[in-house]
């Protein structure tokens, strides 16, 4: 009997979570489509556009370039204990800018922007929805997409990716320091490593990689909090939910894009 029970139990939690993917699936895909829809209303959106773009671009650049220059650095000390004596010392020119442009530059800023920028637009996003604001906004004839939506997606898939390029420079910059401090390197050699490894292509995968996190970070977010329910708490919970799931949805798109981009 506890047998029957136990197996009754995972058919009703595996039921209920394929339904609960399943609806989300439906509602998200009909989102994206409402914001396909109203990208005719440019003259609503784009200055807030405009305004949103300054808030994350200005406001997260500190951070960004910070959090940058300490992944360049630790690159290039862990090479430096990696490779010492091993390898000619040029090799830590391309395995540092390789590994800034190529993963540490744009996943960084991606995580660090679903946690600053993803629980912003769920937490004011789920504010309007509970306190009605977006059903007021509605029954005044407004679209909540031109007005609140579109906004921040424009903004973020427009700032992120130059946020992404800057991370790219202070970090293999910070790197260069590091790898001629710990290593003692020359900047001759150094640039010899990171233009024997360089291909153009690296550039263009990290712009790449840029603009999916970028898409990821601001539409799921604006997703979940567009959604939110139950009050205060919901709110909680949708933020939550929003920063988990971007993260997420960052480090699948990573290993999908470098199975499809890389192979």
């Amino acid at each position: 009997m506890a047998d029957v029970t136990a197996v009754l139990d995972l058919r009703r939690l595996v039921g209920r979570w394929s339904l609960r993917a399943a609806g989300h699936t439906g509602r998200f895909s009909f989102f994206v489509a409402d914001m396909f829809r109203g990208l005719g209303e440019w003259r609503t959106y784009l200055p807030r556009t405009f305004e949103q773009a300054i808030a994350i671009g200005y406001g997260s650049l500190f951070i960004v370039l910070l959090i940058a220059g300490f992944a360049g650095g630790v690159t290039a000390l862990q090479t430096g204990y990696q490779f010492t004596g091993a390898y000619p010392l040029y090799i830590a020119g391309g395995v540092i800018s390789e590994s800034v442009v190529l993963e540490l530059g744009p996943v960084l800023t991606a995580l660090i922007l679903a946690g600053r920028i993803g629980a912003r637009y769920a937490a004011e996003l789920g504010t309007m929805r509970v306190t009605e604001q977006i059903d007021a906004l509605e029954s005044l004839g407004r679209s909540p997409m031109s007005h609140l939506i579109l906004p921040r997606c424009i903004a973020g898939i427009i700032t992120i990716p130059a946020l992404v390029m800057f991370a790219n420079l202070i970090g293999f910059l910070v790197g260069w320091f590091a790898a001629k401090q710990s290593l003692g390197i020359s900047n001759a050699d150094f640039e010899y490593g990171a233009r024997y490894f360089f291909k153009s292509f690296d550039l263009w995968y990290s712009a790449i990689k840029a603009f999916a996190f970028a898409g990821a970070v601001t539409v799921i977010p604006c997703y979940i909090g567009f959604n939110t329910q139950q009050g205060a708490e919901g709110v909680g919970k949708a933020t939550t939910q929003a920063v988990v799931a971007a993260s997420v949805v960052v480090l699948l798109l990573d290993l999908v894009l470098a199975q499809v981009l890389l192979t």
